[in-house]
Parts: C-alpha cells; sequence; structure tokens
C-alpha cells in the first residue's frame, strides 16, 4: 500500500483498552488526523479505510479507533453514550499528542461527526474539522431505537436491534444524549468546517447539514456526496470524500513544513508498494502519482510515464506560445494542446530524415495538435509550428539526451 498501518491500544476515558489503526503515510508526513466513527461502528468500517487510505497517500496520518465496548476495543458498551465517546476523543488526541503528533485535523462519520464536533474547542492542535452525514442533533440517533425507546424509559434499558445487530441501551445514553446541544458547539468552533453530505442520505437527513452550516462560522465549506448512502459503502464515494478532505486540509497546512522532508530541488519518485506499478511522484511542493493502466496490470492511479512526457511536451508548448504571444503583444486566444505517443518503424516516419529512416529499429513519434481560441490567420498558423518547435521540452526530446546515473 502507499501507507503502513501500525496496530495500537492505548487507554480510554474509563480505563478500558482501546484498539486503534494508524494509517502512516511512506513519503513525508504533513499532519495527524483523528477518525471518529458512526454509532455502533468500527475503525473498520470500509468507508473508514477507504478514506484514510486516501489522506495517507496524500501524506496526512489518520488514527481510527473503536470507541469504548465496539468493535476489537475493551469495556461495555451499555455503560457508554455520548459523552463517553467524546471523552474516548480526547484520550485518543492525548494519545497522539504524548507518542507522535497532536491531531491538526478530526473527522467524524456520522454520529462521529457529532462528536468532533463537540470535541474540536478541547483539542487546542487542531486547525480543521470536518463531518461526513453528521447530525445536528445528537437526540437524532434515537430515532434508530423504534418502539424500544419506549420500554428504555419505562424499564431503564433494552435491546435494540441496529441496522441487524442487537445492543443493550440503557436510560443513561437516551438521557446523556438528549442534553447535548451540537448547534451550540458548532456556533463556538472558531475552527474551519468542511460538510460532506449526501442529498439521498435516508439515515441522517440532508436539512442536518443545513443546520450545522447555518450555525457555523466562516471558514466553512459544504460539498455534495451526491448519490452516495449514509455509509458511503461505494468504494468510490469514500475515495472521492478522502480526496475531498485532502485537498480542502491543504489550505491550512500550507505554512508547514512536512515532517522529515527537507527542500526537493528535483523530482523524487518513490514506488508506495501498492498495486504492481504505482509510485509517489514528489516535485517541489506537488504530490502525485505515476502508474500503469490496469490492462498491463497497473492500477491506473496516474499517468504512465509516457504520459508524463506528453505532458511535459503539451505543457512545455502552450507556455511557450504564451510567451511569444505577450513578446510580440498578439492578441492570442487560449491555448490547447493534445499529445499522443506511438512507437513507428522508422522508414514510415515522415518527419525523419533519410539516414533516420534508414534504420531498421523503431522509433518514439509525438503528434502534437495545437488548438487556438479564436479566428488565427494562415500566417499565425505557420509562426505557431514554428514557435512550438522552439519548446525547450521539444528539443529535449528531439536531441540526444544523456543520463547518468549513480546508484547509491
Amino acid at each position: 500500500m502507499a501507507f503502513n498501518t501500525l496496530r495500537l491500544q492505548f487507554p480510554g476515558h474509563s480505563g478500558a483498552t482501546l484498539s486503534a489503526r494508524l494509517d502512516l503515510p511512506n513519503g513525508p508526513l504533513r499532519a495527524y488526523a483523528l477518525f471518529a466513527h458512526c454509532f455502533t461502528c468500527s475503525k473498520d468500517l470500509a468507508a473508514a479505510r477507504r478514506i484514510s487510505a486516501e489522506l495517507a497517500r496524500e501524506g496526512i496520518a489518520v488514527l481510527r479507533f473503536d470507541f469504548t465496548g465496539l468493535g476489537s476495543s475493551e469495556g461495555e458498551f451499555a455503560s457508554t453514550n455520548f459523552s463517553s465517546n467524546v471523552a474516548d476523543l480526547l484520550s485518543a488526541a492525548d494519545y497522539l499528542r504524548h507518542h507522535y503528533q497532536a491531531p491538526a485535523l478530526l473527522i467524524g462519520h456520522s454520529l462521529g461527526g457529532a462528536a468532533v464536533l463537540a470535541v474540536a474547542g478541547d483539542i487546542p492542535e487542531v486547525r480543521a474539522v470536518t463531518t461526513i452525514g453528521a447530525p445536528a442533533d445528537v437526540g437524532h440517533v434515537l430515532k434508530n431505537f423504534g418502539a424500544s425507546l419506549e420500554e428504555i424509559e419505562k424499564n431503564g434499558e433494552a435491546d435494540v436491534d441496529l441496522a441487524g445487530r442487537t445492543f443493550l441501551i440503557r436510560k443513561q445514553f437516551v438521557e446523556d444524549t438528549r442534553a447535548h446541544r451540537i448547534k451550540d458547539a458548532v456556533g463556538k468552533l472558531k475552527k474551519p468546517l468542511l460538510v460532506l453530505h449526501a442529498p439521498l442520505d435516508d439515515t441522517v437527513g440532508i436539512e442536518n447539514a443545513t443546520e450545522i452550516f447555518v450555525a457555523a462560522r466562516h471558514p466553512k465549506s459544504f460539498i455534495s456526496l451526491d448519490k452516495a448512502d449514509h455509509l458511503l459503502t461505494d468504494p468510490e464515494d469514500a475515495a472521492f470524500a478522502g480526496r475531498i478532505i485532502s485537498e480542502w486540509l491543504t489550505r491550512y497546512l500550507a505554512a508547514d513544513t512536512p515532517q522529515g522532508a527537507g527542500p526537493i530541488e528535483h523530482v523524487r519518485v518513490k514506488e508506495t508498494g501498492e498495486g504492481k506499478f504505482q509510485n509517489s511522484v514528489q516535485a517541489g511542493g506537488h504530490r502525485l502519482f505515476a502508474d500503469e493502466p490496469e490492462s498491463v496490470g497497473g492500477l491506473d492511479s496516474g499517468p504512465s510515464p509516457y504520459d508524463y512526457l506528453a505532458i511535459a511536451l503539451g505543457a512545455c508548448t502552450s507556455m511557450t506560445l504564451r510567451l511569444y504571444a505577450g513578446h510580440k503583444q498578439l492578441k492570442l486566444g487560449r491555448i490547447g494542446v493534445d499529445v499522443s505517443h506511438t512507437k513507428i518503424h522508422a522508414k514510415d516516419c515522415e518527419e525523419c530524415t533519410e539516414t533516420e529512416r534508414g534504420g531498421s529499429g523503431r522509433i518514439d513519434r509525438f503528434e502534437r495538435v495545437i488548438s487556438i481560441e479564436g479566428e488565427v490567420s494562415e500566417e499565425l498558423r505557420e509562426k505557431i509550428v514554428e514557435i512550438a518547435g522552439k519548446c525547450p521540452v521539444h528539443r529535449t526530446l528531439e536531441a540526444v539526451a544523456k543520463i547518468r546515473t549513480v546508484v547509491k
């Protein structure tokens, strides 16, 4: 994978041992995030794993853990409540603070989203908060109890069927849940907030996102998860959420230097360990992927090496033409460059010299199609072809380059 997953344990609010996973990037580390899962879910929920993976690929380490009494964590679920979940989050943040680094980002899914909103003000190092399908009222979870709620009120506890699993819920849980006012916490947040919600979420309706967003102060952002369901069971929906969170968070980490990474003056390419061909690419402060198509055994997670060559030629061509237009004060419309690559027999190369066509092997051929918005005279078209040929990458590709290789 593009990250390493560590199995961890730490004491929760009651002293019970909580089970956790820490997804660590293979490359430079930008920040730590703390992920709170949905009610009765676990750290191993598919959406939680996928979102954490996407963040780790972008240099953000994510700690996800099972609340007391859930998943692989110790403790009795029936003795827990929303307040204990918040306390477990504080324990998790404290664990990160003392063993790694305090979380800069809090992510909460469903009731976990309400929990991170409630706790964010108590973790000073947090720079930003993200919720996914979160309720605006903690009491929203009680709607899932159905007729069992009346039994809890009457007898003090009841077995409640939640998503096909039975949980013992006590009256203290209900009372604690009703006591919390999440929108009050949102109004006092004073931290950047990203709200992600699916319009078709039939577990926590989209109106909850509206209430959270309206209650929050700026800066705040909302992203629709379109056709996703509440649990983001479609891997693409979870991956999309992870990419959005990572890109949004960049604004609030921009001033940081990645841990363990000095200035990079060149391009660094390194295998991620995910798939057969995937490599992470660092160019200055930019993070990319290189890969191969699925048809040849890759994951198709990024451009292929030859794609990058074509990108270089196309970008250089566009920039060179723009510089020329500026220098000559030409009103040149928006420039587009399509580049394709293929290998052809030397004898079939129309652009080659007779000597080159006399070879018996195959050569690389890049075809470049330049488009200009607006009217372009025939004279200018010829000039564009001429200037495009002066693009530095064009000249490099046509020249005989020397490559020095050192193994260390």
